[in-house]
């Protein structure tokens, strides 16, 4: 293929890509119907003009942050605890970037960063130590010991250049330094506003199994950056309201959408109120101590800000909401299927509109294979139901 055909094919996909999101801005969030959201319907094309639409796009002068974006789900979680241990936080960085180190088979360095890490552990231990309650000590002991052995392991396989074992080890202990750092949240770090006091609440972590007709899927919902959002999923899941619903679309290197019951409700319709529960828009911005409510980080004026849960992982777990009715959402989510190109880190049109609540943590293949029309046959609630705080009558 000649260099200008290749420019031309890898410009004509990323225009693709970009006219998805655009349309998916505008049509794939929740149908809107007048009765739930007071929105215009979906299918009104001629009320749109140029302006409206461009209008939702990101100024291209504001000057957002770029960088080198976390992709890992899992390790996305970890950062979002709220926890401040920089002992091991530098733990989990070394071994982290072993993966960087390890795809191009940069030995030398990997090595160096098994260094860093046992170091750390052997002269640090007791500040790790001191951020645990007493009740949990003994345990983390336990697994400090088991990464300064999992290290041995790792140093074990770079001596023969195996890089599966390594990797596979690293996922090990990351494992493990998530769990260290789990021990250390002792309370929910702060308080959600009262007007949501007749939402559910997340108050700390769940883990979801999804069975679909093409296998099971994995998320852990994060209530400690979303309480409300991830509570509302983590309440629908416990009613059954996912059982047997469809997979509404499917969009290759963009999303997978589902949540949308039959019938002409857009959302849940909770049996109680007989009324459509509607979810406010809820994004915690990194480095804040609580959640920005009902207003796009754009519309705050926080141009510069990022989310502590952004879309840059493939499997981030969102709520949908109309277009453009930021808290008009409620049972309606997509996984993100995270496409580089189309969201560069802190560069992005959706980080900040949309509110990401968690992250798929198993079942890869099984989201990428998912079209419109699978089922998803039940969503179980598998760890971390006691983190459900229902509202009071």
């Amino acid at each position: 293929m000649l260099p200008s055909e290749f420019r031309i094919k890898s410009f004509c996909r990323k225009l693709w890509l970009v006219g998805i999101l655009i349309i998916f801005l505008l049509t794939v969030a929740p149908r809107s119907a007048r009765a739930a959201t007071g929105i215009f319907p979906a299918q009104n094309w001629g009320s749109f003009h140029s302006s409206e639409i461009l209008g939702f796009l990101p100024n291209n002068s504001s000057g957002l942050p770029s960088g080198n974006a976390i992709t890992d789900g899992k390790a996305i979680l970890q950062y979002a605890l709220p926890i401040n241990n920089p002992t091991i936080r530098k733990v989990q960085g070394s071994i982290e970037d072993i993966a960087n180190q390890l795809r191009g088979k940069r030995w030398k360095p990997v090595a160096q960063d098994v260094s860093k890490a046992e170091k750390v552990l052997n002269d640090r231990a007791s500040q790790i130590l001191d951020a645990i309650p007493k009740t949990q000590k003994a345990a983390a002991e336990n697994l400090i010991a088991e990464l300064q052995t999992g290290l041995t392991t790792i140093r074990q396989a770079i001596e023969i250049k195996d890089a599966e074992q390594v990797w596979t080890q690293r996922r090990q202990l990351l494992d493990r330094v998530g769990v260290i750092e789990e021990m250390m949240v002792t309370s929910f770090p702060f308080t959600v506003p009262t007007e949501y006091s007749h939402l559910p609440q997340l108050k700390g972590r769940a883990t979801i199994d999804l069975t679909t007709s093409k296998g099971k899927i994995t998320l852990v919902a994060d209530g400690y950056s979303a309480p409300v959002t991830a509570g509302n999923f983590v309440d629908l899941v416990q009613r059954g309201f996912y059982d047997g619903l469809e997979i509404t679309s499917a969009e290759e290197s963009f999303t997978v959408q589902a949540g949308d019951p039959p019938g002409e409700a857009v959302g849940f319709i909770d049996p109680d109120t007989k009324e459509y529960r509607s979810i406010p828009l809820e994004i915690l911005a990194a480095g804040d101590s609580e959640p920005t409510y009902g207003i796009t980080l754009e519309d705050a004026g926080r141009y510069r800000d990022l989310p502590s849960l952004p879309f840059s992982a493939y499997g981030a777990v969102v709520m949908g909401h109309p277009a453009f009715d930021a808290n008009g959402g409620s049972s309606q989510f997509f996984f993100f299927l995270f496409e580089p190109e189309l969201t560069p880190a802190g560069r992005n049109l959706l980080d900040g509109r949309y509110a990401v609540f968690g992250y798929l943590t198993e079942g890869k293949e099984v989201l990428a294979s998912l079209r419109a029309g699978d089922t998803i046959e039940s969503a179980q609630v598998v760890k971390g139901l006691e983190n459900l705080v229902e509202p009071s009558a």
